[in-house]
């Protein structure tokens, strides 16, 4: 049951991710959603969504690795 909780867990980040990338590809093909008033905050949008999402996995993932020491040692918690 704690694995699926956590598969939930990561696949929500990777879900913003994905949709933060497909709302810039929009941009550059001048595909305009509904609630966005113009295209270059389309693409800040997508942009944030992407490094957020991006930034949750990369973070879980160093967390995950620093507690199993398997990271090198500039990565280490001092």
């Amino acid at each position: 049951m704690q694995r699926i909780i956590a598969l939930i867990i990561m696949l929500i980040p990777g879900i913003i991710a994905a949709l933060g990338i497909k709302m810039m590809r929009d941009m550059l093909f001048n595909i305009l959603h509904a609630p966005i008033p113009n295209l270059f905050l389309q693409f800040l949008i997508g942009f944030l969504f992407f490094v957020i999402g991006l930034g949750f996995i990369a973070g879980f993932v160093l967390h995950r690795d620093r507690k199993r020491n398997k990271v090198q040692q500039r990565f280490q918690k001092k």
